[in-house]
């Protein structure tokens, strides 16, 4: 007898959603196609295809590189954001950016130069075996 219940598709890649909470540092750099959510801290660089949250207690000591990004927390590196980058009341920014849009909220802070186009930017889609400087991410 045949079931009526479908089989549900495991989520790719791309719709994944990457977290690193608020008592976890990561040493190295992070390559995703997923969104990811940062309230931890991030020492390296962090580059993904799709939308990045860096929370309030969040705190990032390298390059970004999204799609689109939400910043609450702390970055100390260059920002490389395609379509919108939004900086939050409690957001420091001590680096360049480079975006398609800015919104900056009273409050937020930014130290840096900044290259707004208007328009999105490509950004490189890359996965970790695209890459060939092998780091090791060491969660704490």
């Amino acid at each position: 007898m045949l079931s009526s219940k479908k089989k549900q598709a495991a989520p790719s890649p791309a719709n994944s959603i990457n977290v690193i909470g608020p008592d976890t540092t990561v040493e190295g750099n992070i390559i995703s196609n997923g969104d990811m959510r940062i309230d931890g801290k991030l020492i390296g660089s962090i580059t993904t295809s799709s939308k990045l949250v860096l929370g309030v207690s969040g705190i990032i000591e390298g390059d970004l590189e999204a799609k689109s990004a939400d910043i609450s927390g702390q970055v100390k590196g260059n920002l490389t954001v395609g379509e919108i980058l939004y900086l939050k009341q409690s957001s420091k920014v001590m680096g360049d950016i480079k975006t398609g849009k800015l919104v900056v909220e009273p409050g937020g802070e930014f130290n840096g130069t900044c290259a707004m186009s208007g328009q999105a930017i490509p950004i490189a889609s890359r996965t970790p075996s695209s890459t060939n400087d092998k780091q090791e991410a060491v969660a704490r």
